[in-house]
C-alpha cells in the first residue's frame, strides 16, 4: 500500500508532529530517516524489512559500510547521512555533559560513555578530565587494546591529566564481551591510578565499565 492511502494519523511524519518522536516505532523513525521506499514497497514497509534483516536499530547503526550498502533501499548516500546523524548525537551528548556537572548527572554520564564505548570491538580506556568544580574540560581515549585487554600506564594518565590542568578525572573502559561486571584487574588498575594521581592532588571520582546495555559505576559499588 502506498503511504498516500494510509490515514493521515498513521503517517510517520504527521504522527511525530502530532504526538512526539517518542510515540513512533523503530520502523516509523527509520522510515522518516529513509524518506522514500523502493519500487513496490512503501518506506514504512521497507524500514520494517530492514529492521528484520539487521535485527535491531543498533545493529543497523553499527553495521559496516559494506554491509549497510548491500541492503535494498540503502546506499552510500544513506550511509553518509547516518554516520553524520550518529556523530551529531554523540556531540550533543558531549555538549550536554560539558555544560553541567558530571557528578550530578550520572545517568547522562553513563549514556554518553555508553554511546562512545559500547560498540567498540576492542577494549579502550577513556578519561573525562574535570576542573575543580567537576565540570568537564575534555575527554580522551588514552589506550586501546586487543579484543579483551588494554594496557594502561599510570604515568601517561598522570601526564595527560596535568597537561589538561585537571583537578579530578573520571575513568571508563568497555568490555567487548558485553559483560559489564568489573574484573579484579579492573579494580587493581583503579587503585594504581588513584594512588598515582593522588600524588599530584588529582582525584579519581569514578570508574565506569561499559558493557552491552549496562554501565557499572565503581563509586556506586562503594569501591572509591
Amino acid at each position: 500500500m502506498k503511504l498516500k492511502h494510509l490515514p493521515t494519523e498513521s503517517l510517520p511524519r504527521e504522527k511525530l508532529l502530532c504526538r512526539g518522536a517518542h510515540a513512533l516505532t523503530d520502523a516509523e523513525l527509520l522510515a522518516i530517516f529513509l524518506r522514500t521506499g523502493i519500487t513496490g514497497m512503501n518506506v514504512v514497509v521497507l524500514a520494517d524489512m530492514l529492521l528484520q534483516e539487521f535485527g535491531s536499530l543498533r545493529a543497523l547503526f553499527s553495521s559496516s559500510q559494506r554491509d549497510f550498502c548491500q541492503h535494498k533501499g540503502l546506499g552510500m548516500a544513506k550511509y553518509v547521512q547516518l554516520q553524520a546523524v550518529l556523530e551529531m548525537s554523540q556531540r550533543y551528548l558531549a555538549e550536554t555533559l560539558q555544560r553541567g556537572d558530571a557528578l550530578t548527572s550520572p545517568q547522562q554520564t553513563k549514556l554518553y560513555l555508553s554511546s562512545r564505548l559500547r560498540d567498540r570491538q576492542r577494549e579502550a580506556f577513556y578519561l573525562l578530565f574535570l576542573d575543580n568544580q567537576h565540570r568537564v574540560i575534555c575527554d580522551e581515549i588514552l589506550f586501546e587494546g586487543t579484543i579483551d585487554a588494554a594496557s594502561v600506564y599510570p604515568r601517561e594518565v598522570v601526564k595527560r591529566s596535568l597537561y589538561h590542568n585537571a583537578a579530578a578525572v573520571i575513568l571508563a573502559h568497555n568490555h567487548p564481551s558485553g559483560v559489564a561486571e568489573p574484573s579484579q584487574a579492573d579494580r587493581r588498575i583503579t587503585v594504581r591510578l588513584t594512588d598515582a594521581l593522588g600524588l599530584v592532588d588529582i582525584r579519581v571520582l569514578d570508574h565506569f565499565v561499559v558493557g552491552d546495555g549496562e554501565v557499572v559505576s565503581f563509586a556506586e559499588r562503594g569501591w572509591l
